[in-house]
């Protein structure tokens, strides 16, 4: 299946920040109840000592991702983690919650933090979780070239893939979004507004899902801008971690 790069609507800047959040916060809260973190762990620790680091800078972190969960257990399995929350787009509120949770172990930055030009004074391990297709081939190889550059580790993964069965799969996620919504928390009034009585958020999580899929890169195409982004340990694959049998594609690089 050929890639294709069209729009999702929370890529947009016009696009209303109330919905963008609400969206992303079914996306975090799936990503939990699947405890998606888990398949990321051994690859994660790997990156993390490669890179000789203990930080996280978790780019397009929209409603925080797995990264709460994930350094939650990697303290508790004894590894000092601490983790830098940034977005294009932050999703305020939610890394607030995040911060607020974490013990001091997670901070954030409220301003906009582009994943193609890191801000020289973030160091630690890059982690893009369910973002890398979000790019452009040019800007996704920049975020590649940005790392290396900078000599800092990255790691990527994305449970979007380029296959009907996942396009498949993606039609029922209204429906989910419609199931899922009374037990998320915190309680917002917009929340079962802008799902229930004007259904934006299924529709931009339903619109976004298909997108998201026709977006993915495959893991040739992986290896081949890591290749080219700079010298770099580099190390791509499609194993099947995920419980649900899903193929989590991930790409992994640290300094030489």
């Amino acid at each position: 299946m050929p890639r294709l790069h069209l729009f999702e609507l929370e890529d947009q800047s016009w696009f209303p920040a109330t919905i963008r959040d609400l969206s992303t916060d079914y996306l975090h809260f799936m990503q939990n109840a699947g405890a998606m973190h888990r398949a990321m762990l051994p690859f994660i620790e790997e990156a993390l000592h490669g890179g000789r680091t203990t930080h996280i800078v978790d780019l397009c972190s929209g409603g925080t991702g797995p990264i709460p969960a994930m350094v939650s257990e990697l303290r508790a399995k004894g590894t000092a983690i601490t983790a830098t929350l940034t977005d294009l787009y932050p999703n305020v509120p939610a890394l607030e919650r995040a911060a607020a949770g974490s013990g001091g172990a997670i901070d954030f930055i409220a301003r906009p933090v582009d994943a193609r030009a890191v801000p020289k004074d973030l160091h630690g391990l890059r982690t893009l979780f369910n973002g890398f297709h979000h790019f452009r081939p040019a800007d996704a190889q920049a975020i590649l070239r940005d790392a290396a550059a900078a000599g800092q580790p990255i790691a990527i993964f994305e449970l979007s893939r380029r296959s009907t069965t996942m396009i498949l799969q993606v039609l029922f996620v209204p429906l989910f979004v419609l199931l899922v919504t009374p037990f998320m928390r915190p309680f917002k009034w917009t929340r079962l507004f802008w799902t229930y009585v004007i259904p934006l958020v299924p529709l931009t999580c339903f619109w976004d899902g298909i997108v998201s899929q026709l977006r993915a890169y495959t893991v040739p195409e992986l290896r081949a801008m890591a290749a080219a982004a700079g010298s770099m340990t580099w190390r791509a694959d499609e194993p099947r971690r995920y419980r649900t049998g899903a193929r989590l594609t991930y790409l992994l690089g640290w300094p030489q």
